[in-house]
């Protein structure tokens, strides 16, 4: 007994070390993923804050109300909001703006695109929602039956996406100008300028032309880079602190903040804008989160970057503190507080870093489009998976050469980080101020919590993150001009998106054939039923679409198996694969029609090999076997259709049917009842060369009756004959007497982006021989 608790100790030791070491292993990842910008923000704070709207004066009022302010912003606004309680408002251990949308989407009925199934709440990650208190479910009621609520609960999530898009596209451009800005202090004033725009054109050029080869292949080098950047700046604040001025600490009071704002009045207050570019890339943490672990991200900022940060921020401070003559923006930068003898080091370690931030918020609007486009909500791009084995890295073209474009703009049109800086911190406070309003929903929808402590959530970080939006706000002429703009753009095109998609989906829904004109056409749909499988690709999740009833009605044969196949994006990240399909039959048997929904979440990877069709092909051929057996899956009824079962894919359902496919010669073979293996080809030739031969490896299934065995044979020989994929290729119109604005989203921006978007990305896999369009008008 003895010796058993003693090795029981020492294997629950060893499986906590074990743990403890993944934790520390993923926070020394996440410091190059996650924190590459937030680390770089001491180049350019300073610099942007003194640009022109206050003057640093010998009695380092002003320097010591800044400091007060960045020490302030950094510990309430990345450290408590962050950190303490947004981190834990995950979706299944997923991040970001889409993610809090999704978690009300869910909670609150409030979908974006109205095809949710009551299947859908029995998903493994489909949190079970709690009882809610009075004021919880009188907001959920509000919610869910005002559409004006959730319209502009949708928009405020695409304008935190569209921010972020932004910042995409101004975080580079500033990052690395501010790096390579070092070179003003190694060469004369005039020359310097015509080497900066063009070494920053450059690096960020190469930056983006790098983008395809995926992250997974210099990643290594980013944890590294970045804590050799925060060794070194920390390094540098405790040489500064000591050797300039070891009182600084004296400015962490909160009261040379009132000093600071009494003394510089309006222009104090249009400073802030430029004070708050410290907490750039704090929203990173949170949009990352599925890539690492809450413990693992709170570990490295807690006990790494922050006390780095304030180190660096201490130091230019103390430095900054001794030297009042250095009046201008030129004087004030990062690189004069840096010793002489390493400023060249430094230059090369602070460009590696601005490369290494602006790669984290490159890969993060490649994850946040990705996500948008899941959900309907933006057009559909190519999505390039750049790793197999790391989850979430992507690349997308269009979106990689549209951003280098605009940050290439973007710098040679401003050339200097004042007005950089006062656009990149209208985007990242805009981002913060939609996550606040996002999360007060939460506390209350999702968390269950009173609507007291949610009210004095958005009223404390509401307040602050408003007083620093109206500062960025006022510089709109001065630079934050641009991500209003980019926003604009991109909210117009993600919105009539949006809006075409659903006016479809909505028609769609109304004109769908009603069942009992399929049973009125017979077994053989009062028409010839070849063989072949027909796939008829549909967005409705009940019912039969107008497509098929326009097919029938023109042409005088289809297949003999039918598939109403719809591929739908749930509001989960992730849908294991054992929950993939529902599957379920369409009239009687002798019809062979079957429904087939394929569930994925916005996080997941659409299989667009022939994969797909081997798991949609055994997901029905298991349903048919089991349909009449105790050991089905899950059974789920819809009022409006047939039940429907959830069967796994191919790979996971290991204890169900199997494909099989072989070159052998024709053979036609049958077992037990418990086990059945189906085989069909075509005859051999002359030359007795091998065939290729379809078999189903069916486990045992005692009292499989004639019926089963005849529709599971029937299936193979179907599928052994070909498919043919059905797609409905649609022109919208809006109807006479529309308004003109959806004359104009439907006629014209919605048709644009239809025509110019990519086909689905399953439907790029489909033979171009095994593919009929039907055409049809929507007029709606």
């Amino acid at each position: 007994m003895y010796l058993e608790g003693v090795g029981g100790s020492s294997s629950s030791k060893r499986v906590k070390r074990d743990s403890w070491k993944t934790v520390l292993a993923l926070s020394y990842q996440s410091l190059g993923v996650v924190y590459g910008d937030l680390s770089t923000s001491p180049l350019y704070v300073y610099k942007s804050t003194f640009a022109e709207d206050i003057q640093h004066s010998e009695t380092n009022e002003e320097i010591y109300g800044v400091l007060s302010f960045v020490f302030w912003t950094l510990t309430l606004i990345p450290l408590i909001k962050y950190v303490f309680i947004v981190l834990r408002a995950d979706d299944n251990g997923e991040g970001g703006t889409f993610a809090l949308y999704s978690l009300l989407c869910r909670h609150a009925r409030v979908s974006s695109l109205p095809n949710c199934q009551v299947a859908d709440e029995k998903l493994a990650e489909y949190k079970d929602t709690n009882a809610i208190g009075n004021s919880g479910s009188s907001l959920k009621s509000t919610l869910e039956k005002s559409p004006l609520l959730q319209r502009i609960l949708l928009v405020l999530a695409l304008l935190g996406t569209c921010m972020v898009i932004g910042d995409g596209v101004l975080t580079p451009a500033i990052s690395v100008f501010s790096a390579v800005s070092g070179l003003e202090l190694s060469m004369a004033k005039e020359h310097h300028r015509y080497v900066e725009v063009p070494a920053a054109c450059i690096i960020l050029v190469l930056l983006f032309a790098l983008q395809h080869y995926g992250t997974h292949r210099v990643g290594f080098l980013f944890a590294p880079i970045v804590i050799t950047w925060l060794l070194c700046i920390s390094m540098i604040g405790v040489y500064n602190i000591f050797h300039w001025n070891p009182k600084v600490y004296q400015a962490l009071s909160p009261y040379y903040m009132y000093k600071f704002l009494k003394k510089t009045r309006r222009g104090g207050w249009m400073s802030l804008g430029g004070i708050l570019l410290c907490v750039t890339g704090s929203e990173a943490m949170f949009a990352d989160l599925g890539h690492f672990s809450q413990l693992s991200i709170k570990i490295a900022f807690t006990l790494v970057v922050y006390p780095s940060l304030i180190l660096a921020y201490m130091g230019q401070a103390a430095f900054l503190s001794t030297h009042h003559k250095m009046e201008t923006a030129y004087h004030i930068g990062f690189y004069v507080s840096v010793p002489r003898i390493i400023r060249w080091p430094v230059l090369v370690i602070a460009i590696l870093a601005a490369v290494v931030g602006s790669q984290a918020i490159i890969t993060g609007t490649f994850s946040i489009i990705k996500q948008c486009s899941s959900l309907g909500c933006f057009p559909r791009v190519k999505i390039i998976h750049t790793s197999s084995k790391i989850h979430g890295q992507i690349y997308i073209p269009e979106i990689n050469w549209t951003l280098m474009l605009l940050c290439l703009a973007v710098t040679i049109g401003f050339r200097d980080t004042k007005r950089m800086g006062n656009a990149a911190g209208l985007a990242v406070i805009t981002v913060m101020l939609v996550t606040t309003c996002l999360m007060s929903l939460v506390i209350v929808l999702c968390w269950h919590k009173s609507i007291f402590l949610a009210i004095c959530f958005i009223i404390f970080f509401g307040t602050l993150e408003a007083l620093y939006f109206s500062a960025s706000l006022i510089k709109f002429l001065e630079g934050a001009w641009v991500p209003v703009a980019l926003s604009l753009i991109f909210m117009v095109l993600m919105y009539a998106w949006h809006y075409g998609t659903l006016m479809k989906y909505e028609f769609d829904v109304h004109n769908k054939v009603p069942i009992n004109w399929l049973l009125g056409l017979g077994s053989n749909l009062g028409i010839v039923r070849v063989p072949g499988i027909g796939v008829i690709d549909t967005e409705l999740v009940s019912g039969i679409p107008a497509i098929f009833s326009h097919f029938v009605t023109n042409l005088p044969a289809f297949h003999q198996v039918v598939v109403f196949l719809c591929i739908k994006s749930v509001p989960v990240p992730h849908v294991g694969p054992e929950e993939r399909f529902l599957v379920g039959r369409i009239g009687p048997k002798e019809y062979r029609v079957y429904r087939c929904i394929a569930r994925y979440g916005y996080h997941d990877f659409h299989k667009d090999d022939l994969e797909f069709e081997k798991d949609l092909f055994c997901s029905i051929a298991e349903f048919v076997r089991s349909e009449r057996l105790e050991s089905i899956v899950g059974v789920v009824d819809d009022p409006d259709d047939e039940a429907m079962a959830v069967v796994g894919t191919s790979s996971s359902n290991l204890e169900g049917i199997q494909l099989c496919e072989e070159d052998v010669i024709l053979e036609l073979s049958s077992k037990s009842d418990t086990s059945l293996e189906l085989i069909a080809g075509k005859s051999p030739d002359i030359n007795n060369k091998p065939r290729k031969r379809v078999r189903f490896l069916v486990p045992e299934s005692p009292g499989m009756d004639r019926d089963t065995r005849a529709e599971l044979k029937e299936l193979m020989e179907a599928r052994e004959a070909g498919m043919a994929f059905i797609k409905g290729h649609s022109y919208m119109r809006a109807k006479r007497g529309s308004s003109l604005f959806k004359k104009l989203v439907i006629n014209f921006c919605y048709d644009f982006l239809r025509r110019n978007s990519r086909e689905p990305s399953y439907a790029l896999s489909i033979p171009h021989a095994s593919t009929l369009e039907v055409g049809m008008v929507y007029q709606v």
